[in-house]
């Protein structure tokens, strides 16, 4: 790509109807429907070229339309976001394309730099994002996936359970070094990402609901960059009040900042 900075499409699936939490695209946080503090914060990102709503519902439709953002419908069944994600991108130019999650808010835009660009640089097929754990409570939430890597960066192994188990520990307390979350961003070369929407479900991304489970059951290997920067995560409608909170403190720090620079 020469001197030229790497850019990337972003896709953020984003589904009406989950079980545990039904209408959570269009939650209200802070004023906006958290998909809208997802779409804004990756239209930010210097490295996205890039961003659009894929879903299934009229309503998210229509929110992503009135703040001015680009949605395509996706009718049909789809296994897993990256599904969805492929199903885009079939209809799309492009050789690089992001997966975030519709709800998993970057406090950063610079969180998807952290990916895309080494990302540019690595040669890699398929990669996502870790962050140290320092919550012992995130280490044994199943709701937060962990991920453990080898030597190169490369995930050997993603779960809700605390990976890996210090045998030793009788505290079972985040150990620096060891304990990282995965972050719900991943980014595909197109060859990668179709392939991947072409194989079958694995036993192991049946087992832990974790679709990239699929790529390394199927030997697609998944290279892993540390963020330092963090996430708003929302699976719950008790998450939903915590994190509106933070984003009211975060947008008056902002507000703040903005003005004693002018």
């Amino acid at each position: 790509m020469g001197n030229r900075p790497a850019t990337a499409t972003v896709v953020i699936p984003a589904r009406y109807g989950s079980s545990r939490f039904p209408g959570k695209p269009l939650v209200m946080l802070a004023g906006k429907p958290m998909i809208q503090h997802v779409y804004e914060r990756a239209a930010a990102c210097r490295a996205v070229s890039g961003v659009v709503v894929a879903t299934d519902d009229e309503r998210i439709k229509q929110a992503v339309e009135r703040f001015g953002g680009r949605v395509v419908m996706m009718t049909g069944e789809y296994r897993t976001g990256t599904d969805r994600v492929a199903a885009v991108a079939r209809t799309m130019e492009g050789q690089m394309f992001v997966d975030l999650q519709g709800d998993e808010i970057p406090v950063e835009p610079d969180l998807l730099t952290d990916v895309i660009e080494p990302f540019v640089e690595s040669g890699a097929g398929m990669g996502t994002l870790k962050r140290a754990i320092v919550s012992d409570e995130d280490l044994q939430n199943p709701a937060v996936v962990k991920v453990a890597t080898d030597s190169q960066g490369r995930a050997l192994y993603f779960s809700r359970a605390p990976i890996p188990w210090v045998r030793d520990d009788a505290s079972r307390r985040a150990t620096g070094g060891l304990h990282y979350i995965h972050l719900g961003v991943y980014i595909y070369t197109r060859d990668t990402l179709l392939k991947l929407a072409a194989l079958p479900t694995g036993a192991l991304e049946e087992a832990e609901k974790l679709e990239q489970l699929r790529a390394l059951e199927h030997g697609i290997a998944i290279q892993v960059w540390e963020t330092r920067y963090g996430s708003l995560r929302v699976d719950t409608p008790a998450d939903a009040a915590a994190v509106s909170d933070t984003l009211r403190k975060l947008n008056a720090e902002r507000a703040v900042q903005a003005s004693s620079r002018s």
